[in-house]
């Protein structure tokens, strides 16, 4: 015990005085009648010496977002401009194979690895160029018929085409066919936090994104209000829409028992859009399509019957063309109840204007593919708005049920 006190006697007094020689230490102990050597001082300082060398400080973790530490694949330039060096290789090299520094003369700017090395890294995101061997680039498919189209039409369907190869751009794209891209707030938001553009890159990243968009004559614009066209039909583009309806499943979990409730018109031609249109497209997504039956109206069971429905459903879908006052009764019901719900539409001036904050397909049904363009964006959306429900939501006042 003797010696347990004396070693913590000399654990107290450096713990003081940290710096004091062991012989310091012996006679500021005598004092106190505490005897030990400067040796045995020595020992118990150097196990403390060690002691601490061991224990390192934990550094405390930062929680970085995913744009955070996400490097941007976008392509720099947009389209129109990506497709200056290709267009020079094919006038001035008849589209051969070149060097980078040839290229650069065939423009008829000096060749440096850094602002033209990124207009060459632009075209290849674009699928404009590519690489046989390093440092050497030459015209894709893709650019020669752009750039000599030999078929009406075909220049347009590659600009389209090269849209959908360009990493990030492609992704927007994708989510937002059909619909009409939000207001800037709320796009800028979710470009950063559903696409992980980084922040220092918005606008840098919108500007190509929109100005892509318009060469390729992918976007409708009317006052404010943004359309990104539709463009994946059969004879069309080939967007690959069951692939991404099965990304878009693995980030959810939905089972073949999960309800979504269907709220649209009965009177023709909506009333079969049930059974060529949504029921698939919920079966497609993994869920069981349900709605009300028409003849429920007239057993006077149908509150009952669409309280149960909403109630119990994951996820809704709801037709607003024609402005039908049962839809929108129903509606108000689902958003009442903080439901998610995927909303539809022919004609934007159906959807109230205290909707339009929320995200809504449109549909055109005088383009021949529309049925099978709807099915698809109806899928992919119904997973997108369980794996995202803020998207689908009225944010109103929650209803506590009892």
């Amino acid at each position: 015990m003797a010696n347990i006190n004396k070693a913590q006697a000399v654990r107290d007094y450096l713990s003081k005085h940290p710096k004091a020689k062991p012989q310091k230490v012996v006679t500021a102990l005598a004092s106190d009648s505490i005897e030990v050597s400067a040796k045995y001082v020595s020992t118990v300082k150097s196990k403390i010496t060690s002691k601490k060398k061991k224990i390192k400080p934990r550094k405390a973790k930062t929680k970085k977002s995913k744009a955070s530490v996400r490097q941007a694949k976008y392509p720099r330039h947009n389209l129109e401009r990506a497709l200056r060096i290709p267009r020079a290789i094919l006038d001035q090299n008849a589209g051969r194979e070149c060097s980078e520094k040839e290229s650069a003369a065939f423009v008829g700017v000096q060749y440096n690895r850094g602002p033209y090395a990124s207009e060459i890294s632009s075209a290849i995101k674009f699928g404009l160029l590519e690489r046989p061997k390093s440092r050497r680039i030459e015209l894709t498919e893709l650019a020669k018929v752009i750039l000599r189209p030999q078929e009406k039409g075909a220049d347009l369907k590659g600009l389209r085409e090269a849209v959908l190869k360009a990493p990030d751009i492609a992704d927007v794209y994708n989510h937002y066919r059909g619909e009409n891209l939000p207001d800037e707030e709320f796009f800028k938001n979710a470009l950063v936090d559903k696409f992980g553009i980084p922040q220092d890159k918005l606008d840098e990243f919108k500007a190509i994104l929109m100005d892509s968009f318009r060469y390729a004559q992918l976007v409708e614009e009317t006052g404010d209000k943004c359309r990104v066209l539709d463009v994946s039909g059969a004879g069309e583009l080939p967007v690959d829409t069951d692939a991404r309806i099965k990304k878009l499943g693995k980030g959810v979990t939905v089972s073949a028992t999960d309800i979504c409730f269907v709220m649209m018109p009965f009177a023709e031609p909506h009333g079969s859009y049930y059974t060529k249109i949504y029921e698939p497209a919920i079966l497609k997504a993994g869920l069981r399509p349900l709605r009300a039956d028409d003849e429920i109206f007239s057993t006077g069971k149908i509150i009952d019957q669409i309280w149960s429905g909403i109630n119990n459903a994951k996820v809704l879908v709801a037709e607003l063309t024609t402005r039908n006052p049962n839809v929108f009764y129903e509606l108000g019901l689902a958003h009442a109840l903080k439901k998610p719900v995927v909303l539809i539409s022919a004609n934007e001036p159906d959807v109230p204007f205290d909707l339009k904050h929320i995200r809504v397909i449109y549909y055109d049904v005088a383009d021949p593919f529309w049925g099978n363009k709807l099915i698809d964006k109806v899928a992919e959306n119904v997973l997108s708005a369980l794996k995202n429900p803020e998207e689908a939501q009225f944010p109103g006042v929650t209803v506590t049920q009892s």
